[in-house]
This record gives structure tokens, sequence and C-alpha cells, in this order.
């Protein structure tokens, strides 16, 4: 019933929309000569973040079309390597002969598009042979197809790194720092060759009994079934994957707006300076930023409660607890893949020492195999996008695939 309100309301502001769009088109005509006043500015400016905020956001374009190698512009271009009913594994292929480290960047689950990590890849493209988890909206995949829970990230993983092949480094932003950690675990226990060189964890809820947040707080203040009655809902026609349970992705943002509501509104009021002013390129930026945050997509009901209750709810894998289909994922069998923890001081998502407890719960791993990197001054979103992503922490995480790059497997 929450999803055909939301779509209700959706289709009721229409009109109010297209007014907006009309008005935002006259006030801002340079023929009008009213355009040129502070009330026309006013108005236009209003009417734009109107429509904006009000507008239907699917997924945006990567965008990305070039890189730059040794100081050249280098042409890349987008390739879907392996299909999968709910992921494709992309490629960012790049016109070049150099025969780079292979590095998977496993994007999260979470209601946003994997073009949310758009800054990642284009740090990691002029040194990486890069390759993303690109997830597809649960709303278009149908009903009959088959279910896709915790358990099915973690096969996707194994799956795709196997198809990458031995020596490949993999980065999991967020989210996925526990299937991935889990996966890296199972294959190593199998001794495994396509296990990772390195793994490197940002931003993670490995163990969210420490650093807790207000996303942790809300997790074990209310139950599986709680959650199940109150954001779990059914896909409405005419959406292909129409009937099918989803966790919406409009309730996954109203939770990421209302953690944060004040600096939003200060960021509208900003925007709305920036259109006033005709600052063109601060309110573009701003208004990008915008597009990208508010493009949603749906998760698979299955998937979210799972992850609820292993991760945040039962804490089960740094409790040596977590099971993998029949087996138990225990990270002391990792002895191999060197580990690097990326945290932001000021991430409100996963908190400080959620992600630094990967280095714990690896006693086998040698000391020399575990780093730790703490930025000062940043949030979540900084810890993989921003200027201090670009200048700190992927030099960092670089060094760090460098340092701990294994030598060819020989045929």
């Amino acid at each position: 019933m929450l999803y055909y309100m939301h779509e209700m309301q959706r289709l009721a502001m229409a009109p109010s929309r297209a007014v907006a769009d009309a008005l935002k088109f006259a006030a801002n005509n340079p023929m009008n000569a009213f355009s040129h006043t502070p009330v026309g500015k006013a108005m236009g400016s209003a009417a734009e973040i109107y429509s904006r905020m009000t507008n239907k956001y699917g997924k945006p374009e990567w965008g990305i079309d070039h890189t730059m190698i040794d100081g050249k512009k280098v042409p890349v271009e987008v390739e879907v390597m392996v299909h999968r009913t709910y992921c494709d594994l992309i490629h960012f292929k790049r016109a070049t002969n150099r025969n780079d480290p292979k590095v998977l960047i496993a994007a999260p689950l979470s209601g946003h598009f994997a073009t949310l990590l758009r800054g990642t890849v284009e740090a990691m493209l002029p040194d990486h042979d890069v390759y993303v988890t690109d997830w597809l909206d649960c709303r278009n995949i149908p009903v009959m197809a088959d279910m896709f829970n915790l358990n099915d990230y973690i096969d996707y993983i194994i799956d795709f790194l196997h198809f990458l092949g031995p020596n490949t480094h993999v980065i999991a932003v967020c989210q996925p720092s526990v299937p991935v950690m889990a996966a890296v675990s199972v294959m190593s226990g199998w001794q495994d060759i396509c296990a990772p060189a390195t793994m490197t964890l940002m931003g993670g809820p490995v163990d969210t009994r420490v650093g807790k947040t207000a996303v942790n707080k809300l997790a074990k203040e209310n139950d599986k079934k709680w959650f199940e009655k109150n954001v779990i809902t059914t896909v409405p026609p005419p959406y292909p994957g129409a009937f099918r349970r989803v966790l919406p992705g409009f309730v996954q943002l109203s939770n990421f707006i209302s953690m944060n509501l004040e600096r939003h509104m200060l960021s509208m009021n900003e925007l709305f300076d920036h259109l006033v002013e005709g600052d063109d390129e601060a309110a573009d930026k701003k208004s990008a930023f915008y597009e990208e945050y508010l493009a949603v997509m749906d998760l698979p009901a299955e998937y979210f409660l799972q992850t609820l209750e292993v991760v945040f709810q039962e804490h089960s894998l740094p409790k040596g607890e977590m099971m993998f289909r029949w087996q138990n994922v225990d990270p002391g069998k990792i002895t191999d893949t060197a580990i690097l923890c990326v945290e932001g001081e000021l991430d409100d998502i996963s908190g400080v020492g959620q992600t630094k407890a990967a280095l714990d719960i690896t006693p086998n791993l040698h000391t020399k195999k575990k780093h730790y990197h703490l930025e000062k001054g940043v949030g979540h979103y900084g810890v993989f996008n921003g200027r201090k992503w670009r200048e700190n922490i992927a030099p960092t995480v670089k060094d760090f695939m460098r340092t701990h790059a294994k030598a060819p497997v020989k045929a």
C-alpha cells in the first residue's frame, strides 16, 4: 500500500510541477523584462528548485568517456562483461595497451545506483583496469525471477572474482564490506587462486557494535518483523517488477535526508542563492549532486531483511557466527589477502571503528598486511568521493595495492 500511495502522490504533483516548469521558463526568459528584476529571479529560482526536488530521476549516466594517463587524454568505453539477473559486471575499457592491475569495485546495494561511485572510478582509472558491480533496479525485475539475498550477493562477488582471475584487487564501498569480506573468507578457506591480492574496505559496517550511529540504533530498536511490516511493500503496476516485495528506494532516500535534514535545507538555500545570483557553475555543480542523490532504486526485500538481521542485529561476522549457504564464514582463514580499512572521522552511517574491526577478526593475517587509514574531516560520502578522496585516500589505496600486488600466476 505504501508504494501505491507514493505513486499516487507523485502523479498528483505532476500538474504543479508542470506549472513550475512553465513559471521557470517564463521567469528565466531573457526576453521577459520581469526576469531581470529581483522578484523575477527569485520566482524563477524557486520554481526551478521545486521542479528539481519533485522530479522522478532514473538511473544516471556514468558520464566517463575519457581518463588522463601520463598527461594524455585516453578514451574510455563502458562495456557489460557479465550479466546477472540483479547485477551487471561492467568494465571501463581504456583505449590503451597498458597492463594495469585489475580492480573490482563492489558498489553498495542500499538505495542509490552504482553511479554514485563515479568519483571513485575516475580516481582509479589512470592506474587500474576498473570493473564495477552495477546493480539493477529491483522494480524492473519480474517477480518470477529468482529471489536475491545476502548469500546471492556473496555468490556474485565470488563469480566476478573468478571471471577476473588471479591477482585482482577488490574495493568494497560501505555496505558491501560484509559480503566482500565473507566472499574472501570463503575463497581463502578453499585456497582459491582467485582470492584477491588486496581487499580495501571503505566506511563499511563490519562490526556495528562499535561506533554506533543513528542507522545502527534504528536497526537495534526494532525487530525484523517491524521492518517487514513498516518498510517492505510490493511494487505496483505498470512496473515490470509488479507485485515483487521490495524496500522502495524512496523509503531509503527519506531516511538519508532525514538524518541530515538541516544540512540539506542549507544546501537548498545555497542552490537558491546561486540561481538568483546567476552563478551557473556553482548551481550546476550542486544540481548535479542532487540529481544523482535523488535517483534511487528498489532493493529486494529478502536481501534487505537478511542483511538487517545478519549485519545490524546479530553481528554475525565479527562474532564468527555468519553462515554462507552450508558453511561457516571464518575470517581467520584469510592469510594472504592484504586488508586496508578506510574510515571517515565524521561518518554518520558507518561510525569510526566499524570498518577497522576487520583487522581484529583476521588473527591469522600478518600485521604487515593490515593497514588502516582514518581521514579527518570527512563524512560517509567523502570517504569515496570529493577532494579528500582524490588527494588523500585514493593515493593511499593505490599505494597499498602496489605494495601487496602478487606475482603473475604461471600457466
